[in-house]
């Protein structure tokens, strides 16, 4: 009888043939185990994360600049717009009713003659600061006005001779 030839101690120290080297003939070898060399300690390896870009981050002063921006804008287009019918964009031939219920505020607007709310037509304008007795003196050399709109102060200076609708 022949007995195999000798090995030697597989579990003596520093001798584990399943470590890092050689599988024993015959066998696989093992995959590696995690906590090894080339492995996360979570287990499986992964693919790396590729960096992130900083994301612009914008601050309450630039988000406040921006409002008060389309504030004003608003407030621009909406001052135009309401501006198209102040007296002072007034024609000859343009319709005019007040807007206001007091007779102390004679603010008028132009609206379209064809409305029921035009009270009055303008038949001349004129430019000029004018008083109550300039205004009216104008307007009476005017054939068919009966009254008159004049408007002094901050802004364009002028009378509307004006007739019933």
């Amino acid at each position: 009888m022949t007995t195999p030839p000798p090995q030697g101690n597989p579990f003596a120290q520093g001798q584990n043939p399943y470590a890092q080297g050689q599988p024993p003939q015959g066998q696989a070898p093992y995959p590696q185990q995690p906590g090894q060399p080339g492995f996360p300690q979570g287990g499986a390896p992964y693919a790396p994360v590729p960096p992130q870009q900083p994301g612009r981050k914008v601050s309450f002063k630039t988000i406040k600049n921006v409002l008060i921006g389309v504030g004003v804008v608003t407030a621009l287009i909406v001052g135009y717009i309401a501006s198209l019918n102040d007296p002072d964009q007034a024609k000859v031939g343009d319709c005019l009713k007040s807007t206001s219920s007091s007779s102390s505020d004679d603010s008028m607007e132009v609206v379209d003659c064809s409305s029921s709310e035009a009270e009055a037509k303008v038949l001349k304008k004129v430019d000029g600061t004018y008083t109550s007795f300039t205004a009216e003196t104008e307007c009476r050399k005017v054939s068919g006005a009966t009254s008159f709109y004049a408007q002094t102060g901050d802004g364009d200076n002028f009378v509307l001779c004006l007739s019933d609708v």
